[in-house]
């Protein structure tokens, strides 16, 4: 092995491992759980080293990365397709073509956003927020752990996440508007 191709080949290890967070949080979008986000990485990374004579120059890295995690991403939803929260293949589409157009610190200031607004609930409160994105089934038990029925804390999940929304909405309107509040 030659150091020129020893030297592209830590080039795209060092491309793929500093845009890394970038290409997961896309995937993020495409992808209903982070299982099946890893799952996509895994694949994707594969395929970005056996094509890594198509990448032409370091700037086309991550539009490149990204149009290989979005096949990928495909792949997956169809082995998963009997899950019914699945979208359909046009909103992902849809999705997919809205996160790489999106500025870069547009990911950050939404990221910002949510942890502020996250903020103003209580540790019960994020728990339940976040139960659904940690595994399923973790919303029936923490309905068993507290004496709850599964409906009521879906109904309460339903109205934090209305709060939730409203929060991020004015957040991300005042960050467009200039400066976040």
């Amino acid at each position: 092995m030659s150091s020129e191709s020893q030297s592209d080949e830590s080039g795209l290890m060092r491309l793929f491992v500093r845009h890394e967070r970038e290409l997961r949080a896309y995937a993020r979008t495409l992808l209903p759980t982070w299982e099946a986000v890893e799952d996509t990485l895994q694949e994707a990374s594969v395929v970005i080293w056996k094509k890594r004579e198509q990448l032409e120059d370091e700037a086309a890295f991550l539009p490149w990365a990204k149009t290989i995690v979005r096949f990928e991403a495909l792949k997956t939803r169809r082995r998963v397709a009997r899950d019914r929260l699945m979208l359909s293949e046009e909103t992902i589409a849809r999705l997919a073509d809205q996160a790489a157009e999106s500025p870069d610190g547009l990911l950050d200031q939404e990221r910002n956003a949510l942890r502020r607004c996250l903020q103003q609930f209580s540790d019960e409160q994020r728990k339940l927020l976040l139960a659904p994105y940690l595994s399923d089934g973790a919303v029936r038990e923490m309905a068993e752990r507290s004496g709850r029925t599964a409906n009521s804390l879906y109904k309460l999940l339903g109205r934090l996440r209305e709060k939730l929304s409203q929060c991020l909405e004015r957040r991300l309107t005042t960050a467009t508007d200039g400066g976040m509040s």
